[in-house]
């Protein structure tokens, strides 16, 4: 493994909000709940309404965070949010021009893979870590300690079925980090502007991985 600084984060950290929104105002807000239930790694993603100028404003609003982005398709789009400021890059799927790019850039970029020869293409083309996604189509936790004999070398960070209940079973089983999205915002919470709902919601993710 080897000592990116984006690793040291996310073995600090242990976690990462993923924030789809609808509108920035919304982005906004969810970002500055979970921030405020001791989150300090914020993915807005790029398909966010104004994703751009809302990781902007994050960034002057949460200067103790790192605000990166996600869901970056294609080359057009890592360049913008690259322009935006983003701190990090996460994708769906492994490209290598993209890779290569933000390696270029001094930026650390998580593709997403799910079977080992995806992984291992990855990091063999340069991912400063890898996104295992959707992990619960393919056995959760389990899947990811399967990995750890073969792959132990390679950091996974897991989404897409991780929840407040079972985050702390992927670190167990050798995931550096969690990425949620829906778990730390219910739509309930989120209708109604329920903030501080959700800013529990985060204290409670962190306070189970013991960050």
């Amino acid at each position: 493994m080897s000592n990116h600084p984006w690793l040291t984060l996310a073995q600090k950290y242990r976690a990462i909000a993923v924030i789809r929104a609808s509108t920035l105002e919304l982005g906004r807000h969810m970002a500055l709940a979970v921030a405020s239930g001791g989150m300090h790694l914020i993915e807005i993603t790029w398909n966010s309404a104004n994703a751009a100028e809302l990781i902007g404003k994050l960034r002057l609003e949460l200067p103790d965070c790192v605000i990166g982005t996600g869901t970056l398709l294609n080359l057009q789009h890592m360049h913008q949010a690259i322009s935006a400021g983003a701190q990090f890059l996460f994708t769906p799927h492994v490209d290598r021009a993209m890779i290569q790019v933000a390696i270029e850039q001094h930026l650390p970029i998580i593709p997403g893979a799910l079977s080992p020869t995806e992984i291992v293409s990855a990091w063999n083309d340069g991912a400063t870590c890898v996104k295992v996604f959707p992990v619960q189509a393919v056995g959760g936790a389990k899947y990811i300690k399967s990995l750890q004999g073969p792959l132990g070398h390679i950091p996974l960070i897991p989404t897409g079925g991780v929840t407040l209940e079972n985050a702390r079973e992927f670190l167990q089983a050798g995931a550096i980090a969690v990425g949620l999205s829906g778990e730390l915002f219910p739509k309930q919470f989120v209708e109604v502007g329920d903030w501080q709902a959700i800013s529990r919601q985060a204290k409670i993710l962190m306070a189970s991985l013991r960050v």
